[in-house]
């Protein structure tokens, strides 16, 4: 019964998709880094998502 459950717990992991990455651009100065969550405060996120962390593979919209 404890095997079933977590089975069932589990089944939607398969599915899930790793989070995107972005350029992450300074309001302050020229910097950007490439990043998954934002490095805090005075950083905007630019439009293009990437699968990797050198933000070189875009993410393929459908």
């Amino acid at each position: 019964m404890l095997l079933g459950a977590a089975l069932v717990a589990l089944t939607g992991y398969g599915w899930a998709k790793p989070a995107a990455w972005y350029w992450w651009a300074s309001r302050a100065t020229d910097h950007r880094v490439c990043a998954q969550t934002s490095p805090g405060g005075g950083w905007f996120r630019e439009s293009v998502a990437f699968k990797d962390s050198a933000c070189s593979i875009r993410v393929r919209s459908f």
